[in-house]
C-alpha cells in the first residue's frame, strides 16, 4: 500500500458498483478511511455499510462526511456510469481534489502482485470467479476482485494474500487498457458496447490492444476461433486447452481436459450450458500454466457454486421452476436458452426479458429477437434506460414487433405474477442486467401467497 500512503480518506462515487465496491473493501483492509456516494440503497450498499463505510443516497454537498472534505489527504475514485452533472463530482473537481477512475486505481493495485485477468464481452465474470475459486482451493493465497457476487464466498471480493491477483478486465470505456497482467484470457470479442466504440473492428483492436499489455503472448489464453496470438481453448475440438469427452450425470457435467499430449480425467462440474464448460475450461488452463496442481484443481472445480444471477435458481416447486441471469446480450440469450434446453429438454420455457440501454436495443435489435425467438413464450419488460436518454422509434414495443413467436407479449412489472400465472409456463427465466433483479423476490413472494 505503499502507493497510496499520503492518502487517509477514500470516497467512491458510484459505491454500490460491483467493481467498485469491491475496491472499497479492499481499501477498508487496508486500514483507509472509506466512504461513498450510490444513487440507491442494495445488498451490495448495506454490506458495505457493515463493514463500517459511510454510504450516501443523496447528491447533496452537505451529506458529504466532514473527514473527507480535505483534498490534500482524499482520494476520490469514480466510474464512467457516473453523470457529469453530479454536484458531488462538480464540488470535488472545484476544490482540485486528486480524482482518479476505478480503472485506473484497479491498475496501480494489482501491479503489485502476479495478476491474472479475464476480459471477454462476454463470460468475463463466471470464468475469473471459477479461476479465483481454483486457485485459493488449490492452496494459493490471493487477491480477488470480481464482477459478481461469488456463491461460495458470497462476494465479489477475496483476500487471503498477494501470491496471485485475479481480476475481471472490462471493456467498458476501454477500462482494461490500464491493466497490465502477467496472464491474460478473452472468453470473446462479440459487437457490444456500440455506445462507446464505433463498431466491432474497433472493438476488436482495443482487445488486442490489450493483448499487448500481457507480458507475453505464452500467457495469453483465448477462445479457439478468435484473431489473436497466444494458447487456444476449445470444447471438442484440437485446441492448446479442450474440454472433451463430455457427459451429463445427475445434472452435472463430466470431462476430461486434454493439453500438451496429457490427459487429465474425471472433472465435475455443476453450472449448465456448454459456455459455461467454455469459462470453465479457461480457467482451468490459467490455474494449470500459473502451476496449479490437477488433483486440486479436479477437487476446486467440483466445489464451485457459481455466481449470483447466472442461471442461478431462484423457485423450484413441482409446477413452477424459475432461473434469474444477468444476460443482456443476444449472443447471452442464446447461451441461457441452450443450458436451459439442455436441462428441461420437454418443459415449456417462459424468458422474460428487460432489455439494458436504448442504444444496444438498436444495435442488435434484430439479434436479439432471433435469440428470444427460439423460447417457447416471450416476455418483454420496458427498456432500462441506466446511463442513456430515450432513442425515438426505440423501445421494447419496437423489439417485440421483430419477435417470431405467436406467444409474445410486453408488460409492466407490476404484470409479472398475473402473466406467469395466465401463461402456466414450466420454467421461467428472467433475463437483464437492469433492476429486474429487484422484482424476482416479490414475485416469489407472489406466487408462494398464491
Amino acid at each position: 500500500m505503499k502507493l497510496f500512503n499520503h492518502i487517509k480518506n477514500i470516497y467512491f462515487l458510484g459505491i454500490g458498483g460491483i467493481g467498485m465496491s469491491a475496491l472499497a473493501q479492499y481499501f477498508v483492509l487496508n486500514k483507509k478511511q472509506v466512504g461513498g456516494y450510490d444513487k440507491s440503497k442494495s445488498k451490495i450498499t448495506e454490506k458495505l455499510i457493515s463493514l463500517g463505510i459511510q454510504v450516501n443516497f443523496q447528491d447533496e454537498i452537505e451529506k458529504i462526511p466532514t473527514d473527507f472534505l480535505n483534498a490534500e489527504n482524499t482520494l476520490i475514485i469514480y466510474t464512467p456510469a457516473i453523470p457529469e452533472d453530479l454536484k458531488i463530482l462538480e464540488y470535488f473537481k472545484s476544490k482540485n481534489f486528486q480524482l482518479e477512475k476505478r480503472a485506473v486505481v484497479l491498475g496501480k493495485i494489482t501491479k503489485e502482485m502476479p495478476t491474472l485477468a479475464v476480459a471477454g464481452t462476454h463470460g468475463k465474470t463466471t470464468t475469473s470467479a471459477i479461476l479465483a475459486h481454483l486457485l485459493k482451493q488449490s492452496g494459493y493465497k490471493i487477491t480477488a476482485f470480481l464482477g459478481g457476487i461469488t456463491e461460495n464466498y458470497q462476494s465479489n471480493f477475496i483476500y487471503d494474500g498477494k501470491e496471485a491477483c485475479v481480476v475481471e478486465a472490462d471493456e467498458y470505456d476501454r477500462s482494461f487498457l490500464q491493466l497490465f497482467p502477467d496472464y491474460a484470457a478473452i472468453t470473446s470479442m462479440d459487437a457490444d458496447h456500440l455506445d462507446i466504440y464505433e463498431n466491432e473492428e474497433e472493438l476488436n483492436k482495443t482487445f488486442y490492444d490489450f493483448t499487448k499489455q500481457v507480458s507475453s503472448s505464452e500467457k495469453i489464453f483465448y477462445k479457439k476461433g478468435l484473431s489473436l496470438t497466444g494458447k487456444t481453448v476449445a470444447i471438442e475440438e484440437k485446441a492448446d486447452f479442450s474440454v472433451e469427452n463430455i457427459k451429463i450425470n445427475a445434472g452435472k457435467y463430466q470431462f476430461d481436459l486434454k493439453y500438451n499430449e496429457k490427459t487429465i480425467e474425471g472433472f465435475e462440474f455443476i453450472l449448465p450450458g456448454k459456455h459455461n464448460l467454455m469459462n470453465a475450461g479457461m480457467a482451468l488452463a490459467m490455474a494449470l500454466d500459473f502451476g496449479a496442481e490437477a488433483e486440486k484443481l479436479k477437487a476446486a472445480l467440483q466445489t464451485f457454486k457459481g455466481v449470483d444471477r447466472r442461471f442461478s435458481y431462484r423457485l423450484e416447486t413441482e409446477n413452477l421452476i424459475l432461473i434469474e441471469d444477468y444476460a443482456h446480450h443476444p449472443e447471452e440469450i442464446k447461451a441461457v436458452y441452450q443450458a436451459a434446453k439442455e436441462m428441461f429438454a420437454a418443459k415449456k420455457l417462459m424468458v422474460i426479458f428487460q432489455p439494458h440501454l436504448y442504444s444496444r436495443t438498436q444495435s442488435f435489435a434484430k439479434a436479439f429477437a432471433k435469440s428470444l425467438s427460439a423460447f417457447d413464450q416471450v416476455v418483454l419488460l420496458p427498456v432500462f434506460p441506466a446511463r442513456e436518454k430515450p432513442i425515438p422509434g426505440i423501445d421494447s414495443a419496437y423489439l417485440l414487433s421483430l419477435i417470431k413467436n405467436k406467444e409474445k407479449t410486453l408488460i409492466e412489472k407490476t404484470e409479472l405474477f398475473e402473466i406467469i400465472k395466465d401463461k402456466n409456463p414450466d420454467v421461467v427465466l428472467m433475463l437483464g442486467a437492469g433492476d429486474i433483479g429487484k422484482e424476482v423476490e416479490p414475485l416469489i413472494n407472489q406466487i408462494y401467497e398464491n
